[in-house]
């Protein structure tokens, strides 16, 4: 995107892995065929290659894989919380081993930078089950009462912006505290939990203890709905997380829900607009926003709009978009042709109610699925970018004059997963934080995570929390 150097190619190799022609449900240990025999595609969204045929779970094959989780359960929680540990470890280290072949995978598979899934994704999956296996024997001095014990079974259902990331955080505590888990994969997606499959088989897992069962939304729908599970976990969209819970509603299970969001970047007069600049990217465009915690939302204060909007274009000017397997790239390509659509129509719809509208000079691939780095600005609280969801690298432009104004409109938002706060003064940080009605709010920096720190959100982005000491509670009976 006009970039002052030209870069030459820096491809990844696609040889570093080997992509099957079809894989199989793992159930119980092994890889099986679907009851029905169904199956489904899995495409990659940068060139709409087919990279391999899936089995398609049914409700038969839910009720089998909840059967192998039952029991395995049994000797997986009798076995004392150290040697638990040995068996996270060793997954930890596996995946540290395997980073490169899974780094690349998931850039077929999703279409984000290799940049982001060999940096960011991969050391933070090994990070998790190192930290969950820290704490398998732990779990009596974690704040939960004298031994805690599992729940059981859990079903989990993770979304397709982080496959392996959302899989780690939902895995690494379940398996600490002593439970074993049926694990829905997108659809989009798959294929990066059937290869953590083949790494639990590498580790000795005991059978049983982990089901991967790839499928569509009736899949998921059965594993929230299946009698025999505890304990329910989902990552992914709101509308999706309101169903669960009336699903599970009059029951017994425990519930954790990671749903959507519209986070502020608040940026006042004081904040060093360089270093903003760069948060505000980082908060939108990485992983082409589709990341549920991004600063979609820029409250910037008026006396500074100009100069950073000035800024912001010139750097989003030097965004390099395209071939998500080349290291150079910034922009990878958006997920589906289902997901680019509803970018596509949000976008059109802020146009269409007077919003301005920006995008980054830029050519998109012709094959693929694609959408160019876009501002809006003219922005009120009543127009649709500003309230919904894009979940795309769309970045709505608002202002404020006061520190009243900007909290009161960050928390205008039927949302309250993430904030970010961009000043010099320390006590402002901490005035304008206590305010958020956020479950993570960032300082002078976005989008950075840790498996010591806790995850989630307020109002219908979700509850419950995911990560750290915190993460521990949602697995267990206390």
């Amino acid at each position: 995107m006009n970039n002052p150097f030209e870069y030459a190619p820096a491809p990844e190799s696609r040889s570093v892995v080997d992509i099957a022609p079809s894989y199989g449900l793992f159930i119980d240990g092994e890889f099986t065929e679907a009851a029905d025999g169904k199956v489904f595609k899995t495409v990659s969204p940068a060139t709409e290659e087919v990279l391999s045929e899936v089995a398609q779970a049914g409700a038969a094959d839910v009720d089998r894989a909840v059967k192998a989780a039952r029991k395995a359960f049994v000797k997986w929680s009798a076995l004392p919380g150290a040697e638990r540990a040995k068996y996270l470890f060793r997954i930890a280290r596996i995946i540290q081993e395997r980073s490169r072949e899974l780094a690349v995978l998931e850039t077929l598979d999703n279409g984000k930078p290799i940049k982001e899934t060999r940096d960011a994704d991969l050391p933070l999956v090994a990070a998790h089950f190192f930290y969950y296996a820290g704490w398998a024997d732990k779990l009596d001095h974690a704040g939960y009462g004298a031994n805690p014990q599992p729940l059981g079974v859990a079903g989990q259902v993770i979304p397709w912006n982080f496959p392996l990331l959302m899989l780690a955080w939902k895995i690494a505590p379940a398996l600490a505290t002593g439970n074993t888990v049926v694990l829905k994969p997108a659809e989009t997606t798959p294929l990066s939990a059937l290869f953590f499959a083949d790494i639990c088989r590498q580790a000795g897992l005991p059978k049983g203890v982990v089901n991967i069962l790839p499928g569509y939304g009736d899949t998921g729908a059965a594993i929230v709905a299946h009698d025999d599970v505890n304990k329910v976990a989902f990552t992914g969209s709101t509308a999706v997380g309101k169903e669960i819970a009336r699903t599970v509603a009059g029951t017994d299970k425990k519930l954790t829900l990671e749903l959507g969001g519209k986070g502020a970047n608040i940026v006042f007069d004081d904040a060093p607009i360089d270093q903003a600049v760069e948060g505000i990217v980082s908060g939108i465009f990485f992983n082409q926003g589709q990341v549920c915690c991004a600063g979609s939302r820029l409250l910037v204060q008026e006396s500074v709009q100009d100069e950073l909007l000035d800024s912001l274009k010139r750097r989003l000017g030097t965004l390099r978009l395209g071939d998500p397997l080349d290291k150079n790239t910034d922009i990878g390509a958006i997920n589906s042709a289902e997901q680019l659509a509803r970018i596509t129509a949000l976008a059109e719809t802020g146009e269409a109610e007077g919003a301005e509208r920006w995008s980054a000079p830029c050519e998109l691939p012709t094959s693929g699925y694609w959408f160019a780095p876009t501002l809006f600005t003219n922005v009120t609280q009543a127009h649709t970018v500003a309230r919904d969801e894009i979940f795309g690298p769309v970045l709505s432009v608002l202002t404020f004059r006061t520190p009243e104004e900007a909290v009161a409109k960050a928390n205008n938002s039927q949302y309250g997963l993430s904030a970010g706060i961009w000043t010099e003064k320390g006590s402002r940080i901490l005035a304008v934080a206590d305010r958020l009605r956020a479950g993570v709010v960032w300082a002078n920096t976005f989008n950075k995570f840790d498996p010591t720190s806790p995850f989630g959100g307020y109002k219908e982005s979700g509850f419950g929390r995911e990560g750290g000491r915190h993460g521990l509670e949602a697995y267990l009976d206390v």
